[in-house]
């Protein structure tokens, strides 16, 4: 038996343009999915899925419309990452109704309204896997991030309830909560590079992870090998949450 394959597997991959999405999609590939890519943004979209022979749609999935055709392209979905983009930094009292409403949508709803397209299908062959991209801040808040911090941790625990009702029918719902990673929205909260090593000293690897070290943790919890963990999150944080 081959360990860690998915040849003949389907994944859907959201924000899947660059940073930790991207590096989820190469990996799946890697180990043979066929991969569907979304993203909002058409021209890193295509460049990614040309080098990954993966098909592409341009889709907000912060909306209903963008949900339905990120899952219409990808057709039958073995694997689903969710992944979006972090929304902006502010204080709390800083945050207004709107600020609320949009993070709701992107990062919270989108992974409800995908997990709720792609269940049915992955419940009647009883297979299936729902991965969610998170951070560490989901039980190690950050200040200056608390939309991410409230919606990310409503991930979560939506997919551990989601995880009991599915579990029986052979679908796994875990989430991949990235500690500090080297990717765009990385540098550009922390684009100071005396805050940037201060930030550095502070993790007990002393160094930034890679976005292809967090890809590879959700390509295993999407294997045949995993199928006994659901409902856990797993943390690629260099040891800062210790």
């Amino acid at each position: 038996m081959t360990l860690f394959r998915l040849d003949g597997k389907r994944a859907l991959v959201t924000g899947g343009s660059k940073g930790i999405g991207l590096a989820a999609a190469t990996a799946l590939a890697e180990l043979g999915a066929e991969i569907t890519l979304a993203a909002r943004g058409e021209a890193a979209l295509r460049d990614a899925a040309r080098t990954l022979g993966a098909r592409a749609v341009v889709a907000d999935v912060g909306t209903l419309a963008g949900v339905q055709a990120a899952v219409e392209a990808a057709g039958e979905v073995d694997i689903l990452v969710s992944n979006a983009g972090g929304p902006p930094p502010a204080l709390p009292s800083e945050v207004d109704e709107e600020g609320w409403r949009r993070g709701f949508e992107t990062t919270f709803l989108s992974t409800v309204r995908l997990a709720a397209a792609v269940l049915p299908g992955m419940r009647g062959r009883g297979w299936g896997r729902i991965i969610a991209v998170t951070s560490l801040t989901v039980g190690r808040p950050a200040l200056t991030l608390p939309v991410s911090n409230a919606m990310r941790a409503a991930v979560t625990n939506h997919l551990r309830t989601l995880a009991l009702e599915v579990a029986a029918d052979g679908v796994t719902c875990n989430t991949v909560a990235p500690g500090y990673t080297a990717t765009d929205r990385l540098q550009a909260l922390h684009a100071d590079p005396a805050e940037a090593a201060r930030l550095r000293g502070r993790i007990p690897a002393r160094r930034f992870g890679d976005p292809g070290e967090v890809g590879a943790a959700a390509a295993f919890l999407a294997t045949r090998e995993a199928g006994y963990i659901t409902g856990q999150e797993v943390l690629v944080d260099g040891g800062w949450s210790i």
